[in-house]
Parts: structure tokens; sequence; C-alpha cells
């Protein structure tokens, strides 16, 4: 692989398996730093090593165990109480952690707002994870002083601006002393580090940025209401560094982790998913065939990639009646992109693909080609597994 700095993103709904393919790209070759560039605690990437050691990423980027350090920019949504859990079921490892101080911090208050949102929306719920990252950003729309992580080397204005999340979003029962306490001793823990930080681990060696969630669930061109408050593109990871190269990533199949629409959704295939499942807040873990249109779109909006990585190749195999959607029912075989940031258009768009149902499909011989063909891009990686010893680079 030449010497360049690679970002990862999911060109689905999420769950594609861009952890294992960070994992991979950390084990392969020498990688200054992960960073992770949009999304928060709400992430979950699954690595597993050769050893058989399993974590699910949140917050630490996901070549942690490979001992390459993480950085958390500015657009991530850092959740110190989170972190201090995963950092605990990972061996503490803070010295590979550094953190842009105007990232913004999510808090209890945030999570219980986010929850007390989403179960009134009863069976129009959204989806949500739950953690409160979507609130974070909601309340720092409308609020030019939310807190952020460098707020908590100043204990003083910590404690005016928790104060003021408290008293506009509503008590939830965690006394603001303790969560003051909590965030002041994770800044005496974690290195906080100015923008510029950023370029210079960019100078210093090849890194992978790795993304969150899924182009179909962006904040701007996903089916509004089902997205994240989150640009799950590749925007921010080019507004830190033009020049990377842009890793799409796709399973086999099609997945999607709570409500939306999902056109090619198929209960009745044999798809054991082992690290997802029912989530309280996200709902079932819902699986169906390779949606060729869907993704098309997502290629198109995330302004394209220059390779793929193709996730859960051993899967055909073992579901023979997998297939490949490449149109809807009426000959629809592209999604059209709406003007930016148009969330009417984005609406309108899911009240459309709700109704949809596929048209065309068809199980190809070759279903690395097959996808590279139907994306348009050519594929970097192939993954047979959850392993670094199951990939393979073309």
């Amino acid at each position: 692989m030449t010497s360049e700095h690679i970002a990862v993103v999911d060109l689905g709904y999420g769950d594609a398996g861009k952890g294992t393919v960070v994992d991979f790209l950390c084990a392969s070759q020498e990688i200054r730093a992960v960073l992770r560039f949009n999304g928060g605690a709400q992430a979950a990437h699954n690595v597993i090593t050769e050893e058989g050691r399993h974590h699910t990423f949140a917050q630490f980027g996901s070549g942690t165990l490979r001992g390459v350090p993480t950085h958390l920019t500015r657009f991530v949504v850092v959740d110190p109480l989170a972190l201090a859990s995963e950092a605990k079921a990972l061996g503490s490892p803070f010295h590979l952690l550094t953190v842009d101080g105007d990232a913004l911090l999510a808090t209890p208050w945030h999570r219980a707002a986010n929850r007390r949102h989403e179960t009134g929306r009863g069976a129009e719920r959204h989806g949500s994870c739950g953690m409160g990252v979507g609130e974070t950003m909601a309340y720092a729309e409308q609020h030019p002083d939310a807190p952020r992580v460098k707020d908590v080397l100043s204990p003083s204005r910590l404690r005016q601006r928790l104060a003021a999340v408290r008293d506009a979003l509503g008590d939830c029962g965690v006394p603001l002393a303790d969560v003051v306490d909590a965030f002041t001793a994770f800044g005496e823990t974690v290195r906080i580090v100015s923008g510029e930080y950023t370029d210079r681990l960019l100078a210093a060696g090849n890194c992978v940025f790795e993304g969150a969630q899924g182009v179909l669930l962006d904040e701007w061109r996903g089916w509004h209401p089902h997205t994240t408050w989150s640009t799950t593109t590749f925007d921010n990871a080019l507004a830190l560094c033009p020049s990377v190269r842009r890793l799409g990533v796709v399973r086999t199949y099609t997945t999607r982790h709570g409500a939306g629409p999902f056109v090619t959704e198929d209960r009745t295939l044999d798809l054991p998913e082992r690290h997802n499942g029912r989530d309280p807040w996200q709902g079932a873990f819902r699986t169906g065939h390779f949606d060729a249109v869907a993704h098309r779109y997502a290629v198109e909006v995330a302004g394209g990639v220059d390779a793929l990585a193709i996730t859960h190749l051993d899967v055909p195999e073992l579901c023979p009646d997998l297939r490949i959607c490449t149109s809807y029912e009426g000959g629809w075989d592209r999604i059209e992109p709406g003007p930016a940031r148009d969330l009417d258009h984005q609406e309108r768009l899911g009240a459309r693909l709700r109704q949809a149902r596929p048209g065309r499909m068809y199980r190809p011989d070759d279903w690395a080609a097959a996808i590279s063909t139907h994306l348009g891009s050519p594929v970097l990686l192939e993954s047979y597994g959850p392993l670094s010893s199951e990939k393979k680079l073309r």
C-alpha cells in the first residue's frame, strides 16, 4: 500500500465493519495515529485479534489493540464518563489518547434528554442510540457557551456551563458536583490539545481517519428523520486533511440497526449476527439483500470513493438465498440526491423509500467483482472474517 492518509467511511447504515478494517490497516502498515472525525460514544466498532481478544470500540480508535494512538478531533462529541468505562475495559491506555479542546462534551443531562425525547415518540421513534450525542449537538446550536473539552481545565467555568445544561434540559438525578469532579479528573488524565495538533500528527506519518455510523444515516443526506446529528461522509476528514484516500466500506449484505426505510430487508434470510442484536434504544438489528441502489447513492453524496473495502465475503456461501438488488420496482435504479442541507427533500425521499420494494435481484458468481462494478469503484480490501489474517489486499 502506498504512503498516504486513509479515511474509512461506511457506505450503508453503519455496522459494515469499519472497526475491523481500521484494525487491519493498523496491523499491516506503520500508522502514526487513528483520528476519529465524527459521532461520539454511540459508535460500536468490533475488533477481534488473532489472540482472541474482543473489544467494541466507541471513542478509542480501532487501532488501540495494535498500540496505535487515538486522536479525537474537534468533530467528535466526547463523553468522559463513557470514555472512562471504555478505558477500564482496555486497560486504561490513556497514554495513547489525545483530545481536541474544541470538541463538545456530552453530559448525563444530554443523555437523559435524548432518552426522554426518544421514548416520547412512541411508535415513531427515530432509532437513537440513547447516548445523548444528538442532544449535545442540538444544545450547542442554540447555546454558544455549550461545554467543550477545554472547559474541564477550568473547574469554575466547567461548573457554570454544566449547570446551564442541567437547567436547560432538566435535572436527571445526577449531582452536579459529581459530574464536575468526574470531568475534572478526565482533564487531569487525558492530554488535551489545540487544533494545530492534528496537522502535526499528519506531518509525522500515515494516519487513518475512522468514521462512525454510515452515509445513509448522514444528518443531511440520510432519510430524515431517521438520521444522526453527525456528518458521516468524508467531509469532516477532508476539512482536516484535503488529501486523503477515501475508502468506502460495505458488507455483502445490507443491514440497518433500528427504525427507518430499508428497501431490501428480508427477515427470511439466515444471517446470524455475532455482535449485533436488539438494542433497547435503537431497536432490532435488521438484515437484507445487498442494496446496490442505496449504496450507489451513498457513494455519490459522499463525493465518490477511491476504493472499497468489502466485508463478510464469507457469508454468501453460507446463505444461498442472498441476492444483489440493482433496482426497485418500477425501474427505479437511482436515488436522486437533493439540494444540500434540504431536510424537507430528505424526508420526502424517506417517505418514498418506505413504500419502495426490490425490483431486479440476482446472485453473482463473484461478489467482490459485482459490488465493485455496481458501485463504480475498485476493491482495495476483501474481508472473509473478523480477524486481520482473514483479510487480503487486492
